[in-house]
Formats: structure tokens, C-alpha cells, sequence
């Protein structure tokens, strides 16, 4: 079964919601989106027809809402974003059910020095795609354009090779002669290593389809044909291309256009939100050591984070900072009090009462 959040809505299970993200922790800016995440309780005889139905999305991603379950399961593996909306500012939460205070009030048990892996983790997760933000930067710079199969073909030409491209051009006695003037034919143990035939009709090609194929295309070539050329396919190469076209396109479908405008603006050569997110993170993870899950930064920590996605700092600067912190980790949850993990029977026998109370209480 497949809800939608209307279904959510009309059927009244949503039991908790809030805004949360940049505008949780007082970083958001009039651009920034509203993202909303909650909590719903799926109805006993939907998950007994249809199936189990974990979470359920807009479009976008920027609203969503856990099943009860799958929620407290993500608490017990101390899921960051999880964690937060259990701890909502006040002035985000939209609607709280009576029967949420039941798992409000037992937060800190959701509390763990597991905390340490998955804040610190997702930080460092953050640097890496705030680093790769350059490379999409270049990308974007050169205009990266899809290539051919016809891209990674290369003529064995004197003591080096060349495209074949070029090759034809430098080596064709008639102008009008195409790829299809010529054919391939397989080189035992020569892997991507093939024989090339000229015929003066366009009977053959080394593809099919200039802008479609993903292979070269071999004949049986006749006997009295003359070799005229050995070839290679750069098929990895051709791949390696294909799955970065990919990555290029689907980044311009889905970036932020205001949040590029920003990276490209400052000119820093990395994603300050995702920088931005890495200090927000492990400031949070020290907190976490010492019991402490607070969503709302202060205003003097606001100031820096907006400082950071300002982009008025310098990349290796933060980097600096960020593998300062990371490193100072371990001693403070060394000395940490959190117990090791989650009291797992604890939050499902919780889990248990809550849906007795949904299912069978609720009036």
C-alpha cells in the first residue's frame, strides 16, 4: 500500500511534526527550504493487508514522515537526523500527539557513545562532498558534454595511436568517407584489439548508431579484403565517462540553484553548507559526550556557521578545525558516562506500548 501525506493527514496517524534542518538550528536565510519531518502510526490493519510501510515522502524529500517503528529503530541506531526531531525546538514542532510525550520523555535513553560514530561520520561525510564540489565546479566551467563510443576508438598509428576521428581525416583519399566506410573484425587475445577494413561503400561502421551505441560493432570481413589498420576501444575509459556524464547531469536536475549561486559567489572552491553542516556536527557530537542533544545552536555559534556558508573561510582552514575536533572525540568519549548502546528491549517494549495505546486506547 503506498500512502500519500494526504492519506497521512485524512486518516489523522500523524503523531508528530516539526520543522526542522537550517531552520532548527537558526541557520536558514530567506532561500532556505522548509524542511518538515514527523511521525506517523500505521494502521494495524493496513500492515496485516497490504505490508509495512516504513516512511512515506514528498517528491522533493523535503517532507517526510516515519512510521512509529522505523523511527524508534533509527533512535536505537542513533541516527542523527532522527535524534534531532526527537529533540525539536519548541517554536519548530507543528503538531505533537498526546501519546509522543511518552517517547519525548524517554529521549535520553536513545543517547549512546554510538553517538560518536554516526555525528562524527556524517561530518566527515560532509567534508567529502563539500570537496567534491569543485570538481562539479569544473565540470560546469567546461560545459562537460556527452561523448561517443567514437571518442574512445584509437588507431595504432606509427609508434603511438591517435583517434579515429583524426585518423580518417589524416589518412581518407575520399572526403566524403564516413565511419561506416569501415569494419572491425576480432584479434584473438587481443582484449578491445581489433582489425580494421576500408570498403569504399559505406556497408559497414564501426558502430551502429553514432549517439546510441555503447559497443563497437564487428563483421565477417571477406578474405581478399585488405587490412588497412588495428584499433582499440578504450572500453573502460568509455564507462569511466558514462558513469561521470551521469553524475554531471543528474547534480544539474537536482542542485539548489541558490545554494550554487552562493558556492559560486564566494569562489572558495567547496560547498560551504556542507562545511557549514561538518562544525554544526561535531559540535554536536562534543555536546553529545557530556548528555547533551541540543538542535538550536547559540547566537555566537549561528554567527560562525553563517560566517562558514558565507564561504569566508578558507577551505584548509576549516579542514584544519574540523580534524581538530574529530581527533578530540576520542578522549571526551573516553571519559563519557553515555552507556554503550541502547537498552533495546527498553525501547521496544516503549514501541509496543505506544501501538497498544494507537491501536486499542485511542479515542
Amino acid at each position: 500500500m503506498n500512502y500519500t501525506i494526504k492519506d497521512l493527514r485524512d486518516k489523522n496517524l500523524i503523531i508528530f511534526e516539526a520543522i526542522m534542518g537550517s531552520q532548527a538550528y537558526g541557520t536558514n536565510t530567506p532561500e532556505s527550504d522548509t524542511d518538515i519531518r514527523g511521525v506517523f502510526v500505521q494502521p494495524l490493519e493496513d500492515a496485516l493487508k497490504y505490508g509495512y510501510v516504513e516512511q512515506v515522502s514528498d517528491e522533493t524529500n523535503d517532507t517526510t514522515y516515519y512510521e512509529l517503528g522505523r523511527f524508534i529503530f533509527l533512535l536505537i541506531g542513533n541516527n542523527p537526523n532522527i535524534l534531532e526531531l526527537l529533540s525539536a525546538p519548541e517554536d519548530c514542532v507543528i503538531y505533537r500527539h498526546p501519546m509522543f510525550k511518552m517517547l519525548e520523555n524517554c529521549k535520553d535513553d536513545f543517547l549512546t557513545k554510538r553517538v560518536r560514530w554516526t555525528f562524527a561520520g556524517y561530518a566527515i561525510d560532509q567534508i567529502q562532498k563539500a570537496r567534491g564540489f569543485n570538481k562539479k565546479m569544473n565540470w560546469e566551467k567546461e560545459e562537460m558534454v556527452r561523448k561517443t563510443v567514437l571518442d574512445f576508438c584509437y588507431v595504432l598509428h606509427g609508434n603511438g595511436s591517435m583517434l579515429f576521428n583524426d585518423w580518417m581525416i589524416l589518412t581518407r583519399s575520399n572526403p566524403n568517407d564516413t565511419q561506416k566506410n569501415y569494419g572491425l573484425a576480432a584479434i584473438d587475445h587481443g582484449h578491445n584489439l581489433f582489425a580494421m577494413f576500408y570498403n569504399e561503400e559505406p556497408v559497414w561502421g564501426l558502430v551502429s548508431d553514432e549517439e546510441k551505441a555503447n559497443q563497437v560493432q564487428l563483421f565477417s570481413i571477406p578474405k581478399h579484403q585488405a587490412l588497412v589498420a588495428n584499433m582499440y576501444f578504450n572500453a573502460d575509459g568509455y564507462s569511466t565517462h558514462c558513469k561521470k556524464y551521469l553524475e554531471y547531469t543528474t547534480w544539474l536536475k537536482e542542485r539548489n540553484p541558490n545554494r550554487f549561486k552562493m558556492n559560486k559567489d564566494h569562489g572558495k572552491n567547496y560547498d560551504s553548507k556542507n562545511m557549514m553542516h561538518t562544525y554544526r556536527l561535531l559540535l554536536m557530537a562534543h555536546e553529545l559526550a557530556n548528555g547533551e542533544l541540543r538542535v538550536r545552536r547559540t547566537p555566537e555559534e549561528i554567527t560562525k556557521l553563517m560566517k562558514i556558508r558565507r564561504g569566508e573561510y578558507e577551505y584548509a582552514d576549516l579542514l584544519t578545525e574540523a580534524e581538530a575536533m574529530i581527533s578530540n572525540l576520542d578522549a571526551v568519549f573516553e571519559a563519557s558516562t553515555l552507556p554503550k548502546e541502547v537498552d533495546k528491549e527498553k525501547a521496544l517494549d516503549l514501541l509496543l506500548k505506544m501501538r497498544q495505546y494507537f491501536y486499542f486506547y485511542k479515542v
